[in-house]
């Protein structure tokens, strides 16, 4: 597998400069098995996206004229239950927040009773029955470390689609760091994103060009 490390400023960074890669480098193929089956995606195989910056405002990108935001602050802040609370609307196979809520209570209270230097203060995402679901999450771990005294995450996505998911889910993400941050008592720091299928269904392909400025 092809390795690709993007080290980028803040969120909006991150999001160009992985779109760029993903249109120039990414591997093309018409898709099995999951979303958009039998379309076709650019993907990096495997990628590690390291944001040093992430609470930069905006959170979300600012693109070109003539192109369309991939998503909206008054979307992040909607999302948000979804990703911080077992709340499932009606339709829904699951929620990120149905198994992190309470991962998320006990990593605050690991870090405030314990201290700072542990390597278990981890939060997963689904179980042994994700596997059977028509479509299992995409986000599958959180995991988090303090130094110098700021809160850093480690986030997986086993498949992540670049054009809108990417700012949406990392946006989200930020917004949890901070409070999590907050009430740990210390401050926030990086995010490091790593997923082994990061990617741009062939709709978007055209608007990605625009976005990173490759037309």
């Amino acid at each position: 597998m092809k390795v690709s490390l993007i080290d980028a400023r803040d969120l909006s960074e991150a999001w160009f400069l992985c779109l760029g890669k993903t249109i120039t480098e990414g591997r093309e193929y018409k898709i099995d098995r999951g979303s958009y089956a039998g379309q076709k995606r650019r993907e990096l195989e495997f990628v590690v996206v390291q944001i040093r910056y992430p609470g930069t405002r905006p959170l979300i990108p600012d693109v070109p004229q003539g192109v369309p935001p991939p998503t909206s602050m008054e979307y992040i802040e909607s999302y948000l239950p979804y990703l911080m609370t077992a709340h499932k609307a009606e339709g829904e196979q699951y929620t990120y927040g149905q198994y992190l809520e309470t991962q998320i209570a006990e990593v605050i209270k690991m870090y405030q009773e314990e201290g700072h230097n542990t390597n278990q203060a981890f939060m997963a995402v689904g179980d042994s029955q994700s596997i059977f679901l028509s479509d299992p999450p995409c986000l599958r771990a959180v995991d988090t470390r303090i130094l110098n005294d700021k809160l850093n995450f480690v986030v997986y996505f086993r498949s992540w689609d670049l054009w809108a998911g990417f700012p949406s889910n990392l946006a989200a993400i930020q917004l949890l760091k901070e409070y999590m941050a907050s009430e740990i008592g210390v401050g926030d720091g990086e995010i490091i994103a790593v997923s082994k299928g990061l990617h741009v269904y062939d709709y978007a392909w055209d608007l990605a060009r625009l976005a990173a400025r490759l037309e």
